[in-house]
C-alpha cells in the first residue's frame, strides 16, 4: 500500500508541476493569430440564420476558444477582406479583430486593443452566407499580451494587468515593449501576437519569448 501511495504522490506532483513547468524556465510559449471575428449570438443570427450554432473545426490553446468552419467578409468604406474565420464560443459582443495594414484596405483605423476593450472603437459591417450586419463597435488590432494562469504568474513574478517588456532571440529578435499580462485560473501560458508582428521578428508557433522587464500596470 505504501508503495501504491508513494506513486501516487509522484503522479500527483508531475500534474501539478505541468502547468508551471514552462513559466518555471522562463520560456514563454508562443501563440500567432491572425485577423478573426467573434460573434454575438444576435449578428451569428443575422449572418446565417435564425438559431444557428458555430460548426467547430478545431481546438485553440486557451482552454474553451476554437475556430469555426464558418468565414465572413468584412466591409468598410473602402473595400473588403473575404473569409475571415469566425472563433468560438459566441460572446456577449461581437468583436473584429484586424491588422494594423487592414486599416488601409477596409478605410477605417483600427485601435490596439484588449479583447473586450471595445467602448469608444469603430464599427464595421459583415456579411453571411444569410445576411450582413453593422456593428456599432468592436474594430481592434490586438494588442500583444501573454495569457497565463495564476500559478505562472507567481512564478514569472509578474502580475494580471501588469505591462511588461519582452525578448525575442534570433537573427530578426529584438524587444517589444508594452505587453500585457492576463493571468487567471483558466488559462494557459503562451504570448500572443499578430501575424505582422510575428512575421518582423520571425516568430511562429515553435518559437519562445522571455519577459525582460516588468514595466507597470496598465
Amino acid at each position: 500500500m505504501d508503495q501504491w501511495e508513494a506513486v501516487l504522490r509522484l503522479f500527483l506532483e508531475a500534474l501539478e508541476g505541468t502547468s508551471s513547468g514552462a513559466a518555471g524556465s522562463g520560456e514563454i510559449p508562443v501563440g500567432v493569430s491572425n485577423r478573426h471575428v467573434h460573434l454575438s449570438q444576435g449578428d451569428l443570427d443575422c449572418l446565417f440564420g435564425v438559431g444557428y450554432q458555430l460548426t467547430k473545426m478545431k481546438d485553440l490553446s486557451q482552454p474553451g476558444q476554437y475556430a469555426c468552419k464558418e468565414t465572413v467578409t468584412i466591409c468598410g468604406p473602402k473595400g473588403a477582406i473575404e473569409k475571415v474565420r469566425v472563433l468560438g464560443p459566441v460572446r456577449n459582443q461581437t468583436q473584429v479583430e484586424v491588422l494594423l495594414g487592414d486599416s488601409f484596405k477596409l478605410g477605417v483605423t483600427a485601435p490596439v486593443k484588449l479583447s473586450g476593450e471595445l467602448q469608444g472603437t469603430p464599427g464595421i459591417t459583415l456579411v453571411g452566407s444569410k445576411g450582413a450586419v453593422q456593428i456599432p463597435e468592436g474594430l481592434v488590432a490586438a494588442q500583444r499580451h501573454i495569457h497565463m494562469s495564476c500559478e505562472d504568474a507567481k512564478a514569472l513574478g509578474v502580475m494580471d494587468g501588469q505591462v511588461v517588456s519582452i525578448e525575442v532571440n534570433g537573427p530578426r529578435g529584438g524587444i517589444y515593449h508594452h505587453v500585457a499580462i492576463r493571468a487567471n485560473d483558466t488559462s494557459v501560458l503562451e504570448f500572443h501576437v499578430d501575424t505582422e508582428e510575428a512575421n518582423a521578428m520571425n516568430l511562429d508557433g515553435q518559437s519562445t519569448i522571455k519577459i525582460k522587464e516588468i514595466n507597470d500596470f496598465r
